[in-house]
């Protein structure tokens, strides 16, 4: 692997490290880091902010998951290790989202990042996972459990079109790392004390 395409993995996490959340809500009085879930996600800013500041958190978490794969396909197009650095480049968005070095490796949960990786490389299984996603949150009002689910069936969705086995490979690390992310969530949902949104308390 080559200096330039190792550049081009570390800038897509500098990339992913963005705290979009964060830098929305400058200037609102609110430090999301402290209060409600103290995720920089776009849930939490919603459920802090509004759904205008949550949806423009969540377009900043999902453009910055889909423009460093775009761009590195591009830039790697006819190369002979081209996927291997297109999934390099996805993975280390999402990382980046999760462990930002701007904020002392302490960011979000990486699903909307997530979605901007798949976005560009199956849109199509991108779309099962969100139907999966607000099923699951309408009927339960678990967000948390809405994007465990809608996260785990990438994986299957990916199988099922017959992609690539480095995309498979790809949505499997991402989604070990999303569950990781959600073990508090995980533990409240067994144990039902994890905060419904339908209730809007936090």
């Amino acid at each position: 692997m080559s200096f330039v395409e190792i550049l081009y993995i570390v800038l897509s996490y500098c990339i992913g490290a963005i705290p979009f959340g964060l830098l929305v809500s400058r200037g609102s009085g609110i430090n999301i880091r402290e209060q409600g879930s103290k995720n920089i996600g776009a849930t939490n800013v919603t459920r802090l902010l509004g759904k205008k500041m949550g949806v423009i958190a969540l377009c900043g978490d999902v453009l910055k998951g889909f423009l460093p794969i775009f761009i590195a396909t591009l830039l790697m197009e006819g190369k002979a290790n081209a996927h291997l650095v297109v999934a390099l480049c996805g993975a280390a968005t999402v990382v980046g989202h999760m462990f930002p070095i701007y904020l002392g490796f302490k960011g979000g949960k990486g699903v909307a990042t997530a979605l901007g990786v798949f976005l560009f490389l199956s849109p199509i299984a991108i779309l099962g996972c969100l139907l999966i996603f607000v099923v699951a949150v309408y009927f339960s009002g678990f967000v948390s459990l809405g994007s465990l689910l809608g996260s785990a069936a990438i994986v299957g969705l990916l199988l099922l079109l017959g992609a690539s086995t480095w995309k498979i490979l790809l949505a499997g690390f991402i989604v070990v790392l999303i569950w990781g992310k959600h073990y508090q969530n995980i533990g409240r949902l067994l144990s039902g004390t994890e905060k419904s949104w339908k209730k809007k308390s936090e």
